[in-house]
């Protein structure tokens, strides 16, 4: 991965993070890994546990964001985010997947949040 598509990714992380938080969101843990993957954000809200994916994009020329997240993907979050509840004191809580989907294209953004993936 090159330095400038990390540091993309890290725009989009931070976007969501702050996507979230303006909708109530309590930010939980930010890139939790395991040997099943990685889980962008963690977050909590109305005892509801999210794991959410990220994806950020500086076009659309190659599709959304978000159709970049196939079932494989959602397998591995399921995966880490079970590991992650075992782990926690989070056990009795609900659990979600999303993905928020990110476009940043000539100083417009287009955020959208996916929730309860299956």
């Amino acid at each position: 991965m090159t330095f400038y598509k990390k540091n993309f990714g890290k725009i989009g992380e931070e976007k969501a993070c702050q996507y979230l938080q303006n909708h109530d969101f309590k930010i939980i843990k930010k890139n939790f890994r395991t040997k099943w993957g990685e889980i962008d954000i963690i977050a909590l809200k109305d005892k509801i546990l999210y794991f959410i994916e990220v994806k950020t994009r500086s076009n659309i020329n190659k599709g959304y964001p978000y159709e970049a997240v196939k079932k494989y993907k959602i397998n591995h979050i399921k995966k880490t985010s079970y590991f992650f509840i075992l782990n926690s004191k989070y056990k009795d809580y609900k659990m979600k997947i999303g993905v928020i989907s990110i476009v940043l294209e000539n100083n417009n953004e287009i955020i959208n949040f996916f929730d309860d993936l299956e």
